[in-house]
């Protein structure tokens, strides 16, 4: 990449960060702060947590009232600003806190696909990110629900993404005392266990001095997602040990202010497969927890916020189960995206003899079709099957209610 490439690069990201100091300079119809209580059967919310983004000990709080309540926050992967708009409805409709979050392939997608992502700067997809990240905060205070605003699965080919988000963060704080994401996530899990954990560390040194929270993965999870092929690996990997959780809690306990998730592979597998083809094994979480608190002598039976990968087509009895060893967030894709396609499937089968031209239905031959094929009303069904599906998936995760 030659230098005025790179100059050009720069420059469109900040412009984008530009835009989002003006907006957050504006006000732009800045909503009063409201206070969240619990639902009814759910302790209050803590009084950090409050509509719109969430940063720091909000976050924090958030997590330890999720755990101590036993739901998890959704974490539902969005490509455009159509499906982070199908997830803020759902959250207002199902009284559910919720997290939107952006791969690096579902970023690139919502930069757009001609944007170029070089692989030393994977710029198109550090900016597609922060548009993302631009369009939740704007938002997000309006549907009256609390956000936490993450990324997904970075490998370590993709940290030149993370570091592009990671400067933007610095940026955003520098300027408005927050971090522009709430946090973010590394999967070096394919990477060696020490390696893994030494470069997690690192990271959340630099983390930890913005408030931002670091989500870290071991083990492996299984399956296929954005382009990571991992269905060929061994079983044994699919599982993580009590030694190796206590390892990472030993390493990022070293790290002053650190705020960190462990995504512990516990059977977990990206997709959907037939029933009986994925072992999940939650109790894998209990002995950790057991483990951890043993050894580290917390007060807390549960010390350690978990997460929980591959969550779509899981079993409901391993969900619940995974909810009562400390899993606060569970990632929400594969499910949704089938939700999204079959809402517009639906529409296209319901009105299909006006969907094949501009003029001409069952009608009359000179008769338009436009109300049909105009983008809102397909989109609009698309979104209303994925806010559907979001509701059974928020139940399953017992947060409906938590913020009623």
């Amino acid at each position: 990449v030659n230098s005025s490439d790179t100059r050009s690069s720069m420059m469109r990201v900040l412009c984008v960060l530009a835009l989002a100091s003006a907006i957050e300079a504006a006000g732009l119809g800045a909503m009063p702060n409201l206070r969240l209580r619990g639902g009814s059967k759910f302790s209050a919310m803590p009084a950090s947590v409050k509509p719109g983004v969430l940063y720091g000990d909000a976050v924090k709080d958030l997590l330890q009232h999720a755990k101590d309540n036993c739901y998890a926050i959704p974490a539902v992967n969005c490509v455009t600003s159509s499906s982070i708009n199908q997830v803020l409805e759902a959250a207002k409709k199902f009284n559910s806190p919720v997290m939107i979050q952006f791969s690096n392939g579902g970023s690139q997608f919502y930069a757009g696909k001609t944007i170029a992502s070089p692989a030393d700067t994977l710029q198109g997809c550090v900016l597609g990110a922060i548009a993302g990240a631009l369009h939740v905060k704007q938002m997000a205070e309006h549907y009256g629900v609390p956000v936490v605003l993450h990324t997904d699965h970075c490998a370590k080919k993709l940290l030149p993404w993370f570091d592009g988000m990671l400067d933007a963060d610095e940026k955003h704080f520098k300027e408005h005392g927050t971090p522009l994401f709430s946090s973010h996530m590394l999967d070096l899990s394919e990477e060696p266990h020490d390696e893994n954990i030494a470069t997690c560390t690192k990271y959340l040194e630099r983390m930890a001095k913005i408030h931002c929270l670091l989500e870290m993965e071991i083990g492996i999870t299984g399956g296929e997602e954005d382009g990571v092929n991992n269905e060929d690996v061994k079983t044994e990997d699919l599982y993580s040990k009590p030694e190796e959780v206590m390892q990472v809690v030993e390493a990022f306990s070293k790290v002053p202010n650190a705020m960190y998730t462990i995504a512990a592979a516990f059977g977990n597998v990206h997709g959907v497969y037939k029933s009986g083809n994925v072992k999940l094994s939650p109790e894998i979480l209990g002995q950790a927890q057991a483990y951890i608190k043993e050894k580290t002598g917390s007060t807390e039976d549960k010390p350690v916020f978990f997460v929980f990968h591959g969550g779509s087509g899981s079993e409901k009895d391993k969900i619940t189960e995974a909810l009562k060893y400390g899993v606060v967030k569970m990632n929400i894709d594969t499910d949704i995206q089938w939700a999204a396609w079959d809402g517009v499937r639906a529409f296209e089968a319901a009105n299909h003899d006006y969907l094949q031209g501009q003029i001409g239905n069952p009608e009359g031959a000179d008769k338009p079709n436009k109300k049909f094929y105009d983008p809102r009303n397909w989109i609009r069904k698309s979104e209303e099957a994925a806010v559907a599906r979001l509701g059974e998936a928020f139940a399953d995760l017992n947060s409906v209610g938590v913020l009623a």
